[in-house]
């Protein structure tokens, strides 16, 4: 199948998604092809870096797993759809999933516990309009948006009646407690240093 461009209106599936050549990244968000930014820059690496060997030195050996991008999840509303079923497909900076039945060769095939966006100024809107309804809709426990150029952190957690609470703000010398992974705090001054 063609990529997607801006004239056509179609509705796309983790299928056609699939059959796209590597050069180009997509995500598919309700059936909608979203082309992605061309690769982060030096600044949101190193902040996606610092996040992970954090993450990952705390959860080394323990039965959930984090992962940088990219990785495909796929997210839907029913379990067990084919490729051809499934039209949400996201690539967030980080996941971590602590339920090893939702991950396969090809990544996550359901709603990861955590999920954390590093904004930047083409993809904030998106980041905090798009993808904060579609992660609050599927379950997924905690969104994390990191602002870079402010030095912030926002953490939205899932509340009771499945909607988003108001955030938790951490600013660049806080630490961050991730109780739902026991005693890991993330120290945002290790992830903010040049």
């Amino acid at each position: 199948m063609p990529l997607p461009s801006s004239h056509i209106s179609q509705h796309f599936t983790y299928s056609d998604y699939l059959t796209w050549p590597d050069g180009e990244r997509w995500e598919i968000i309700d059936g909608e092809a979203i082309a992605m930014s061309p690769a982060p820059g030096r600044r949101h690496q190193q902040l996606l870096g610092e996040l992970f060997r954090q993450f990952a030195n705390h959860l080394k050996g323990k039965s959930c797993k984090v992962f940088a991008a990219p990785l495909d999840v796929r997210l839907s509303e029913r379990t067990g759809l084919t490729d051809e079923k499934i039209d949400t497909v996201v690539q967030p900076d980080i996941i971590v999933v602590c339920d090893n039945n939702k991950l396969d060769e090809r990544g996550c095939n359901a709603s990861p516990d955590l999920i954390i966006e590093i904004v930047s100024p083409s993809t904030s809107k998106n980041d905090l309009t798009i993808k904060f309804d579609l992660y609050q809709r599927h379950g997924v426990r905690e969104y994390w948006v990191i602002h870079p150029a402010e030095q912030t952190l926002l953490v939205y957690k899932l509340e009771e009646d499945r909607l988003y609470g108001k955030p938790d703000r951490y600013a660049w010398d806080g630490k961050v407690p991730v109780p739902m992974l026991g005693d890991l705090e993330i120290d945002l001054v290790e992830v903010f240093a040049e």
